[in-house]
């Protein structure tokens, strides 16, 4: 096998692992964006005319919907690093507020929640797999089709 046709089907290979690991940030960050949506009008009870868990819920979300398209659409470093800060951020919190009782302080409510329930559980591993499939899409140097 000559050298330029291992070379290019060595590019297929890891462009075809870059799609993926898109794939995968995607589809991870959509559970974990619908999830919350999903939770966000029941947490927003606790302040119904502030900045209540459901309004931070709605941010997260869109926060999560925005770094989907821009994986799907670029794949780009900066991609897989928006990923990765969405992804980490949320699985930070949910554990963080699951395990530590921390007050209300400024506009943000206090979140303590020491329960794990079906929802919470697959938002956090979607989280996780999305903060962990980004860093390794960020690794491997995103998708390298749109550098220039």
């Amino acid at each position: 096998m000559s050298a330029d046709r291992r070379n290019s089907s060595g590019a297929a290979g890891r462009s075809r692992a870059a799609l993926a690991l898109r794939a995968l940030v995607a589809v991870a960050l959509l559970v974990d964006a619908v999830v919350h949506l999903r939770l966000a009008t029941g947490y927003q009870a606790s302040a119904p005319g502030g900045v209540g868990a459901g309004t931070l819920f709605r941010v997260e979300a869109v926060a999560a919907l925005v770094a989907t398209v821009w994986v799907l659409s670029r794949g780009s470093r900066s991609a897989n690093l928006a990923a990765l800060v969405v992804g980490l951020s949320a699985v930070a919190a949910v554990v963080l507020y699951r395990y530590v009782d921390i007050p209300a302080f400024g506009p943000l409510p206090a979140m303590y929640e020491p329960v794990w329930f079906a929802e919470k559980v697959v938002s956090a591993v979607a989280e996780g797999v999305a903060a962990a499939a980004a860093g390794l899409g960020l690794l491997v140097g995103g998708n390298r089709l749109h550098r220039r």
